[in-house]
C-alpha cells in the first residue's frame, strides 16, 4: 500500500486506508483498529502523499522525510515516542531533517509525523519511494 491511499482526518486520531468514495464523502478504515468510518466532505481531509514539511529552502514531502526517519532508525521504529517533551521531539526532527523551519514546523506537527511513522511501520507500510504513474513515469516532477 502506498501513502496515496493514506488518509489524516481532522478531528480523529490515527490514519486511514481510503476504502471507497461515496456521494457524499468517502469510507476510510481505521489503521489502529480497522474500524470503518464514514467522512463527509465538510471533514479536513489530507492525503499524506499531498503533505509537505518546510524547510528554509523549499517544501519536503512527507514521504521523503518518512524515508530519512526509516534510514536513522535502520528500519525501525522510532527510537523517540510522540508524547515526549518538546526539546527532544525538537532534537530528534533536527537530526531527521537540520534544516526543517522551526517557525512554520511546530511541536505538534513533529508528534504527528512520528506518531504516522510509528503507525504505518506497525502496518507494514514502509516503502516510501515515489509510485509510477500508469505510464510508468514518476509521480513527482523531479529527476533524480
Amino acid at each position: 500500500m502506498t501513502l496515496e491511499k493514506i488518509l489524516a482526518i481532522g478531528g480523529k486520531p490515527g490514519l486511514y486506508k481510503l476504502l471507497t468514495q461515496t456521494r457524499t464523502g468517502f469510507v476510510g478504515e481505521s489503521l489502529i483498529d480497522g474500524k470503518r468510518v464514514a467522512v463527509g466532505m465538510r471533514n479536513n481531509v489530507s492525503m499524506l502523499s499531498e503533505i509537505a514539511i518546510y524547510t528554509l529552502e523549499e517544501e519536503i514531502p512527507l514521504r521523503e522525510v518518512f524515508q530519512k526517519i526509516k534510514d536513522k532508525e535502520k528500519g525501525g521504529k522510532t527510537s523517540i515516542g510522540h508524547k515526549e517533551e518538546k526539546i527532544k521531539l525538537e532534537e530528534y526532527f533536527f537530526e531527521i531533517l537540520p534544516n526543517y523551519d522551526e517557525d512554520r514546523v511546530y511541536p505538534s506537527d513533529i508528534k504527528k509525523i512520528i506518531q504516522w511513522y510509528n503507525i504505518l511501520h506497525d502496518q507494514g507500510i514502509t516503502d516510501f519511494s515515489e509510485t509510477d504513474d500508469e505510464d510508468g513515469t514518476k509521480s513527482s516532477s523531479e529527476e533524480e
